[in-house]
């Protein structure tokens, strides 16, 4: 029986955990943590026959004949680079699941920003023309649950996959290759895990490179500048009218006259997508030109568009209390994902903001904060740090609150002092110093918001 161990618990490695076993494989997890909730995920797998080390790290002289890392493992781990050396075969979960479904067409979306609503907004276009094609990745289900469920129940085969991919994922894929392929933004991100701009930028590209079809945000200054060259034939798709866009003029896709068009074809009137920012408008456009590409018809999708909800946690209306909209902009994990968020949002906003800094250029989200926000609340362990740079930059409404408890009932304090038209979560951080994710703090969030509001 060949012996596969799987590197990190949570959602994928559970997923991926189940998937060999069935397949045959004798299966070993190890995660180096021991929370609650990965103890409660160990159990159900020994009840199933797999073995589950925690608070373990891997140890690449047990010599397994596969090795497969989560999306949160470096790919540059020592024990890794070892396995590799020793001929280890080692992949990710990602490039797992591709080995199962590679016969079902898939679209791969990835992209520092923008990532899941536009992939959240292909799938439900999908869904609307009738197609079996849930959101996957970093979105929905682990892959390699969808892969689980195939091989379980092919009565009901899938007809797409929609796959939310991060950097991490494509650095662990050595053959995954989608027939649409989506480069949503690329600002700098995860340089702690990529060191250089340069190599997150080649680390994204195999994406594209595998991909049957490309599909660019046209408005993006840095994917403008370097993808025409190396995707001459893309599909690109731009907010400022045909005249935008490159590559392959008849598929582009672009906004005139407050609507979606393709090739001189009217889609949909833009102010049926309930999410509001150019960002979100850029994300609309790269999910019409995927849903044109597929052959879905026009009706579908100005239908799908119109019934569209938008994404927990980015930019989420939780409620309007005392006249004031209190936002959920969690996912915004670092500094242009914050600075998109609070430029969408109408001022004054009181701003809270922190958790772990990640390295980036925070410039743009400084000159965002100076326009809008009356005041700014800070948590987590940036929040040191961050006072220290909002003040050198002449901005002084500051204060370090430390906590999300703390932070809800001072803002709405400072919302009626400003008399702010919103009070808006746009970390700008990871949120691994006090929650377990991003989704974490922003359901953290919005709990606050209901029992502050009664």
């Amino acid at each position: 029986m060949p012996n596969a161990h799987i590197i990190g618990l949570g959602k994928s490695g559970n997923a991926t955990a189940r998937l060999l076993k069935v397949q045959g494989w004798q299966v070993t997890v190890s995660d180096r943590n021991t929370s609650e909730s990965l103890q409660q995920q160990c159990q159900t797998l020994i009840e199933e026959g797999i073995t589950v080390n925690l608070g373990q790290n891997f140890d690449p002289d047990t010599a397994p004949d596969l090795v497969v890392v989560s999306p949160g493992v470096p790919w540059d781990l020592p024990a890794l680079e070892t396995a590799r050396s020793l001929g280890i075969e080692t992949i990710g979960e990602m490039e797992l699941a591709w080995r199962n479904l590679q016969d079902i067409p898939w679209v791969g979306i990835t992209g520092t920003n923008g990532k899941t609503t536009t992939t959240a907004l292909i799938a439900k276009i999908f869904e609307v023309a009738g197609s079996a094609a849930p959101a996957c990745g970093n979105i929905g289900n682990a892959v390699c649950e969808l892969a689980l469920q195939q091989q379980q129940n092919s009565s009901t085969p899938l007809d797409w996959v929609i796959a939310e991919i991060s950097s991490f994922q494509i650095e662990s894929s050595s053959t995954l290759a989608p027939q649409i392929g989506i480069w949503t933004t690329f600002t700098p991100d995860h340089l702690n895990r990529h060191y250089t701009l340069d190599n997150y930028f080649r680390i994204k590209a195999r994406l594209m490179e595998r991909s049957q079809v490309q599909v660019f945000n046209g408005d993006d200054a840095y994917l403008r500048r370097a993808a025409p060259e190396l995707w001459p034939q893309a599909v690109w798709t731009s907010v400022n009218g045909a005249e935008e866009l490159l590559g392959d003029r008849q598929r582009g896709v672009y906004i005139q006259e407050n609507w979606v068009y393709q090739n001189g074809c009217a889609i949909a009137p833009v102010d049926s997508l309930k999410m509001v920012g150019d960002h979100n408008r850029q994300n609309l456009l790269m999910a019409v030109a995927a849903a044109r590409i597929a052959g879905i018809d026009k009706e579908a999708i100005a239908h799908a568009i119109s019934t569209f909800p938008g994404v927990p946690h980015r930019l989420e209306e939780v409620n309007t209390w005392m006249g004031i909209r209190w936002i959920n902009d969690s996912k915004a994990t670092n500094y242009d994902a914050a600075q998109v968020g609070l430029a969408a949002v109408e001022p004054p906003v009181i701003l809270i903001a922190g958790g772990e800094a990640k390295a980036g250029d925070d410039t743009h989200w400084i000159n965002t904060i100076h326009q809008k926000a009356a005041a700014v609340l800070l948590i987590g362990t940036a929040a040191p740090t961050f006072a220290q740079r909002l003040q050198e930059t002449d901005y002084h409404n500051v204060e370090i609150v430390e906590t999300l408890e703390n932070a809800i009932p001072r803002a709405a304090e400072l919302a009626s002092v400003f008399q702010a038209k919103a009070v808006l979560l746009s970390p700008a951080c990871a949120s691994f110093d006090q929650y377990r994710s991003f989704e974490h703090r922003g359901d953290r969030f919005r709990e606050l918001c209901w029992e502050l509001m009664g």
